[in-house]
This record gives structure tokens, sequence and C-alpha cells, in this order.
């Protein structure tokens, strides 16, 4: 046997025990009831009126979310692309160095600054302006959305943009194109890879995120991730949970669909 094919031993057994052993206890407790006798009916249980709503709900919000940070991102990766080397990739840093921190430690930190009494409340009162209440509300979730996630819109976006050749933007506009013109007929055009992949990497965690609908929605909020969190912690169904689960999948496969359609070289990847 090779060397090569030594050195992959360590991944394959990774990939066993960590990825399709979980995947396939999630379709096995998925597809049966607690007598372990088959069954669609977890599956189907997102048809019910709480489960339909808090997915519904969890649809709108990553959109939004997802929305928001392509506005946010295109822009922005525009400006870095026409930077120099070192300025641009200072700022991504910029934008990459929240990410070191953790994930739960960020969204904490966006609760004292938009709780009642916290940090923005307080500097208002300073100012004699009006108090804000965007704490346990869904503008509060879809900023904490936005805060952790517009990173994962940026670095694929700017990846393919900065492959782009200047010589295609200078061809644009000897032939009398416009700033809208060269945004619509070019950079739009030759940006899809990344933006379908920043569109797939934002929206999949803002729509199964429910630690931060928790922490900023002060668990009022109920998103379907939420409610696939309490079935296994609070209610302990395991089966109901995982058919939850496997719908959710689903939504992430769609995804990946998309991006190897879209993005069938690659070109999108933002590492």
């Amino acid at each position: 046997m090779s060397d090569r094919k030594l050195l992959s031993f360590p991944y394959i057994i990774w990939m066993i025990g960590f990825t399709i052993i979980p995947l396939a206890l999630i379709f096995v407790f998925g597809l049966t009831d607690r007598s372990g006798a088959f069954t669609f009916e977890n599956v189907a249980a997102i048809a019910r009126a709480d489960h339909a709503k808090a997915l519904g709900l969890s649809l709108a919000l990553s959109s939004i979310s997802t929305l928001i940070c392509l506005l946010l991102a295109f822009p922005l990766s525009m400006i870095l692309r026409g930077k120099k080397l070192g300025s641009a990739s200072f700022v991504v840093f910029i934008f990459i160095l929240p990410m070191w921190m953790n994930f739960l430690l960020r969204t904490l930190a966006w609760q004292t600054l938009l709780e009642k009494n916290g940090v923005i409340n307080g500097f208002l009162t300073a100012l004699h302006l009006k108090n804000i209440a965007i704490i346990n509300t869904p503008g509060a979730i879809v900023l904490g959305m936005v805060y952790n996630f517009l990173p994962f819109m940026i670095l694929p976006i700017y990846n393919t943009m900065s492959k782009i050749d200047d010589s295609i933007i200078e061809a644009a506009r000897d032939l009398g194109a416009n700033f809208g013109q060269t945004l619509l007929r070019i950079w739009l055009p030759l940006s899809v890879p990344g933006i379908v992949s920043g569109i797939t990497m934002v929206f999949v965690p803002a729509l199964t995120t429910f630690v931060i609908s928790n922490i900023l929605g002060g668990s009022k909020i109920l998103l379907i991730g939420n409610v696939i969190e309490e079935e296994f912690t609070k209610a302990s169904n395991w089966n109901l949970g995982s058919g939850l689960s496997i719908v959710m999948m689903i939504f992430i496969l769609i995804s990946m669909s998309v991006i190897a359609k879209y993005d069938k070289n690659g070109e999108g990847a933002a590492f």
C-alpha cells in the first residue's frame, strides 16, 4: 500500500467517526419512533402549526440577514479589490479578527450592548436621547446574524473579484460603459460564484442557529433551531428532534446543489 493511502487513514477515520456515524444516527432516530418502529411522523411533524411557524420565521430572518450581508459585502469587496494588496489584506484581517473570539462571547457582547440598561442605551441616556428597545426582538436576532456571518459573505465575494482581470474593466470603460453598466454587465456576472457561495455560507448557519435567538431573542422568539435544540435537551425526544433535523439537512443539500451548479470550479471558495 502506498504512503499516500496510509496518510489518508486518519482523515477517513475522522470522517467515519464524526460525520458518517452521527448522520446515520440522525436518520435512524428520525425515521423511527420511541419503540424503534419505522415511521415518517417525525419528519412530517415539520407541518405542525408550531413547527411550521418556527420554520417560516427562521426562513424569513435568515433570508433578511443574508440579503443585508450581501448588500454590505458586495460594495465592500469592490472597494477592497481596488486597494493595494497590503491595505486590502489588512481590512480583510479586521473583518476576520472577531471570528478568533468565541461565537458565544461575540453574541453575549451584543446582548450587553443592546439590553435595556446596556451600553448603547446608557450612551443615549447621557445624550438625553430616547432609548431603543431592540433586545428580545427579531431585529436583534437579525443584527446578531449579520454581525456573526458577514465575514462569510465578504471572503468568497472578495476572493472571486480579486480574480477578475483589470483589462476587462478597462475595456468596458474604453467602450463607453458607465459605472452602472459596468456593474451590471461585468462585476455582477463575474462575481456570481462568490455571491452564490457567500449566500450559502450565510443562509445555512443563519437558518439553523439557536444560540443567537436564545441570547438576543431572550428565548421568546423560537426559530426552528431552537425547536430542535429543545427536543434534544429539554424534551429528550431524540426521535422528533432527529426528524426535524432531517428536514433541515434537506435545505442544506439544496444549498450544496446550488453551489455545485453555479460554482463548478470552486471559484467562490473563501479559503
